[in-house]
């Protein structure tokens, strides 16, 4: 297969889109290979089709491979199988919405659980029918708040999702390993770096979760990796050993201060080295409670305050708080808000007025870090006035704990704690969500009455496994892993062609040697794309598109040809070789079979 630049349909830019912020989005654009339609929506031109089409070939191979059996459903979807999970109302503003000329309620989907679960419940009723694995390769469409990055985060997106459906819990155990497995050889094959670490099932619902995430500085997940032992989490799933009780007996009594002008953890600190010195160390932010109010706002649209007690030194991680929350979103409490609440003094506010049988009635929720027989200096509720020595379990008694603190660098690694190992700590990084697995268990069946009969003649609810990857997502990831200054530098396996040819000059020579070795490649089943522009199109901005479109391999057939070579360059090495003309289809053959 031959594509012509003289007839492709694109257009190379030398400038980067306005609004472009990492550099797949960048470069895909100005390599011509998607273009803006809407914020959060993308065309895709030829050049990008066929990378994300060689995507989605990868993914179906490995899918097929473990009997996986692809079908497809629509994009526009009827209301009622979402209002019978919740998830009409639980997505809130996060979904497409629309009414038929009838006034029936559809949306556009935003992910497709139902769908899998009604057509297994429509077609299956034994247990003999199962186990059946099904996925789909789809367009799907939420309604981003913040659509960013361009493929990255949109609006709509194109997603493999998978359904393993058994009877069993260990049949779910042997589902969730094959398709682990099978994503394992996608990504081994998609051509970026990856790490799989433990996450949160969210508003999925489920039990084992794990992402496989691309490492790459701009991505919008942090997790995290022990240097000691293998354990990796998202932040947002990461799980604070709670320290064993401390015996509190023998604890001084908690006792109000004067804390004159100390709103702030920095303030409290300082004053209190200053007006009640310790005899064994300084006063620590560590030893100060914080405690941030936040407003929950739940898909029905309700408002509900939230109290978080957390150590002075650490601060709420947004994401990771609405991680433990979702699809509840979270705000701020603003002044309009605190002022709702009497009992609250802004800037000393302690545990005596908080939990939901205080004065407030506001949810107390503390980091695990806050630990029976623990004590703390915190808020009194009274102007300029802190509590010293204020001890959990004997002065106060928290509604529940909630994993909101931000994790830190040099943290303890959550396995090694446990596993009595005191020297394994965390280390960070950033990384794209390439994918998602998760054991749904029954919820979907639940909501949706999935049963089977099983040997024994009895129903029995069938359990779920939901397995993603991010297909659009993945030729940004793929992107963001190949590119240098001048371009991309595409894997060769989902590469738009396997070589580029350009001819360099003018002469009439040039353009036959150029196109016979097109021809004889195209013939050995090599994808060529041919820079056969003539007339103004010059030597320069030929290589410096070859260069900004990535292929892997680019031939440049000019100067060389009157001493009957061409020049043959790797894209990703730079090394350069001069190949004789007449072996040239076959090197090239070679080399891209290799």
């Amino acid at each position: 297969m031959i594509l012509r630049m003289s007839s492709l349909f694109v257009r190379t830019l030398r400038d980067d889109p306005a609004d472009a912020e990492v550099p797949s989005h960048r470069l895909l654009v100005r390599a011509g290979y998607i273009r803006r339609a809407a914020p959060g929506i993308y065309t895709w031109l030829p050049l990008g089709l066929r990378v994300l089409r060689k995507v989605e070939g990868i993914i179906r191979q490995e899918m097929d491979a473990i009997g996986a059996q692809e079908l497809q459903f629509p994009a526009l979807l009827p209301r009622e199988p979402y209002e019978a999970t919740g998830r009409w109302t639980e997505y809130g503003d996060g979904i497409f919405r629309l009414k038929d000329r009838k006034g029936g309620d559809y949306l556009l989907g935003p992910t497709h659980e139902e769908m899998f679960t009604l057509v297994v419940k429509d077609l299956f009723s034994s247990y003999k029918d199962l186990p059946v694995w099904l996925y789909q390769i789809q367009t799907k469409y939420r309604d981003e708040a913040r659509p960013r990055a361009g493929l990255l985060r949109g609006r709509e997106f194109i997603m493999k999702d998978s359904y393993s459906f058994d009877t069993t819990d260990e049949g779910l155990d042997a589902s969730y390993a094959a398709h682990r497995a099978a994503y394992v050889k996608t990504f081994d094959r998609l051509g970026f770096d990856y790490v799989i670490v433990k996450a949160t099932a969210g508003a999925m619902g489920g039990s084992k979760s794990e992402e496989f995430l691309a490492r790459a500085e701009v991505g919008e997940d942090t997790y995290v990796r022990c240097t000691r032992c293998d354990y990796a989490a998202n932040v947002e799933a990461v799980q604070v050993p709670a320290p064993a009780p401390i015996p509190y007996d023998d604890l001084p009594a908690a006792h109000a201060e004067a804390t004159p002008g100390t709103p702030t953890i920095e303030s409290l600190v300082a004053h209190l080295n200053e007006a009640f010195p310790r005899s064994d160390r300084p006063w620590a932010a560590g030893d100060t409670l914080k405690n941030v109010l936040v407003l929950l706002k739940h898909p029905d649209g309700t408002r509900e305050p939230l109290a978080i007690g957390l150590p002075g030194d650490r601060e709420v991680d947004q994401k990771r708080l609405e991680g433990q929350l979702e699809p509840i979103e979270v705000e701020p409490m603003d002044d309009a808000e605190l002022k709702k609440h009497a009992s609250l003094v802004r800037g000393y506010i302690g545990p005596a007025v908080l939990g939901e049988k205080s004065a407030s009635g506001i949810r107390y929720l503390v980091d695990p870090r806050v630990s029976e027989g623990s004590a703390w200096v915190t808020g009194a509720n009274v102007e300029g006035q802190h509590v010293i020595d204020l001890v959990v379990g004997r002065d106060f008694t928290p509604d529940g704990t909630i994993e909101a603190a931000e994790v830190r660098d040099g943290d303890a690694c959550p396995q090694c704690a446990v596993e009595g190992r005191p020297d394994g700590v965390l280390e960070s990084a950033r990384g794209i969500e390439m994918g998602h697995i998760f054991q749904l268990g029954r919820k979907y069946a639940d909501a949706l009455d999935l049963k089977v009969l099983d040997e024994n003649g009895k129903l029995v609810t069938v359990t779920m496994g939901s397995y993603g990857i991010g297909v659009s997502r993945a030729v940004a990831a793929i992107a963001e892993g190949n590119n240098d200054e001048l371009g991309l530098a595409w894997p060769r396996q989902i590469a738009p062609a396997d070589v580029h040819i350009v001819a360099a000059g003018k002469d009439e020579a040039v353009f036959e040697a150029a196109g016979a070795l097109a021809d004889a490649l195209a013939a050995a089943g090599v994808d060529v794309l041919y820079d056969d522009r003539a007339g103004k199109v010059s030597p320069g901005v030929k290589f410096k598109d070859a260069e900004l479109i990535g292929v892997p391999t680019i031939v440049t057939v000019g100067r060389g040809l009157a001493e009957g070579t061409v020049e043959v360059r790797d894209r990703r090495s730079g090394e350069r070789a001069e190949i004789a003309v007449g072996d040239a289809a076959a090197h090239l053959t070679a080399l891209v079979r290799a």
